[in-house]
């Protein structure tokens, strides 16, 4: 291309570097379409040659093979690491190209001038995962930037301040910069919300700010496991572990799926996929001989049983997971991709049984992605039926969460697909 350049008369050569960004748009455009109509090619043979049965086959099958005239992408580069265990992906379809659009979409988004959202701190952790594994320095260090009004005196006013574990979790943000970066200051912050979040804990060891709602499993988890990692200090681990336990004891129901919380008994579906992210994040740094870790390994297993039973041909999830006339809700799907994925990867998961469900899950997800890197029907934010004045009845609970907006490019949708990426392209143990 550069020789081309060369050759033509220097006016043509302004003309086009001119026009960069809208060619930039209509291929941005282009690969949205190639990406949704490979991608559902590639699903349909999937589904065609594999279905998921209600418990795993004694002997499942092999990973479905992918025909050979099936488009496929490339090999990556040495600069473009991709651990994904999907064996073939149509173009554009790969955890790299993905994972990259979205974390570039992240990137351009103003930070807001009032007191940040758990969903942004959610997609900033993913798109900085995405751009450690794809070892993009540029779009890291835009990313590490972007912190810097926070670490101002003015900036102060964008912590979330509340004791509450939805402003809590936006400590994992600083952790996750603490291991990119050697700033002290990241890591300041980020244990100080760690360890307010444990100021004042009950007579059992766990944090006050517990609600008992499905949410928490991830808010709590995912901040006291990335304090584990920033400082190899058990302490963060016993809090995430103790805190998830007391959880699936209260919450997990025998067919492995949870309650949204006691007083709303609806197996909502982005509530699951922060269960199962939040122990996802838990069981990555959890030593197997720690005391909980088999339990929470156990519940983890049957959650993941669960799913596999209720997961569509096309991949997806629901927006009542267990209630067949639900519309299928991406934010979901995309936390329990991460969520098998990781799984598979580390070995926790019978990868014979997973891995296709993993990549079927992939493909159904990145299908909603518009050509402007949003995800669409995505689950707005949603607190529990009971405590938005719906009452106890089961049909107006139900109505409740069916009848919930629907919005692309939420950030509830963009980090999960962001985390979903990451994992896929983390080359595991």
């Amino acid at each position: 291309m550069a020789g081309a350049l060369r050759r033509w008369p220097e006016p043509t050569v302004a003309r086009v570097v001119a026009s960069a960004r809208g060619i930039d748009r209509m291929v941005n455009e282009a690969l949205a379409r190639t990406i949704v109509s490979t991608a559902a090619v590639f699903v349909a043979s999937v589904v065609a040659c594999s279905s998921t049965a209600p418990t795993p086959p004694p002997n499942p099958p092999a990973p479905v093979a992918v025909a050979p005239t099936t488009e496929v992408a490339p090999s990556p580069s040495p600069a473009e690491p991709d651990g994904s265990i999907c064996d073939a992906l149509p173009i554009g379809a790969t955890p790299a190209a993905v994972g990259r659009r979205v974390a570039e979409d992240f990137a351009a988004r103003p930070l807001g001038d009032g007191q940040l959202h758990y969903a942004q701190a959610c997609a900033w952790l993913g798109a900085l995962r995405v751009s450690a594994r794809l070892r993009e320095d540029d779009l890291m260090n835009r990313l590490v930037h972007r912190f810097d009004p926070i670490l101002t005196p003015a900036g102060a006013a964008l912590i979330p301040s509340r004791n509450h574990v939805d402003d809590r979790v936006f400590g994992i943000v600083p952790l996750e910069l603490a291991s990119h970066r050697t700033d002290e200051r990241y890591l300041d912050l980020g244990l100080s919300l760690a360890d307010a979040q444990w100021a004042s804990p009950t007579a059992d060891g766990i944090t006050s700010e517990a609600r008992y709602w499905i949410d928490d499993m991830y808010m709590i988890a995912a901040l006291q496991a990335l304090a584990f990692r920033a400082t190899r200090d058990a302490k963060y681990l016993d809090r995430a572990a103790r805190t998830l336990t007391a959880y699936l004891d209260q919450l997990q129901q025998p067919d492995g799926l949870f309650l949204h919380t006691a007083a709303s008994p609806v197996r909502w579906g982005r509530g699951n996929g922060w269960v199962a992210a939040g122990m996802t994040e838990l069981l990555l740094v959890l030593p197997p001989e720690h005391p909980r870790h088999a339990a929470l390994e156990r519940g983890y297993s049957a959650m993941m049983a669960a799913l596999l039973h209720h997961q569509r041909t096309d991949g997806l999830w629901r927006q009542i997971i267990d209630d067949t006339a639900a519309w299928p809700e991406t934010s979901s799907s995309a936390m329990f991709t991460y969520a098998m994925a990781a799984g598979v990867k580390h070995g926790w998961l019978d990868g014979a049984a997973y891995r296709p469900a993993a990549c079927r899950a992939w493909l159904g997800v990145i299908q909603y992605l518009d050509q402007d890197a949003n995800l669409r029907e995505v689950c707005v934010g949603t607190g529990d039926a009971a405590s938005q004045g719906i009452g106890s009845d089961p049909t107006a609970q139900r109505r409740y969460y069916l009848d919930r907006p629907r919005h692309a490019g939420d950030l509830h949708g963009q980090a999960p697909i962001l985390w979903a990426a990451a994992m896929l392209l983390d080359r595991g143990p």
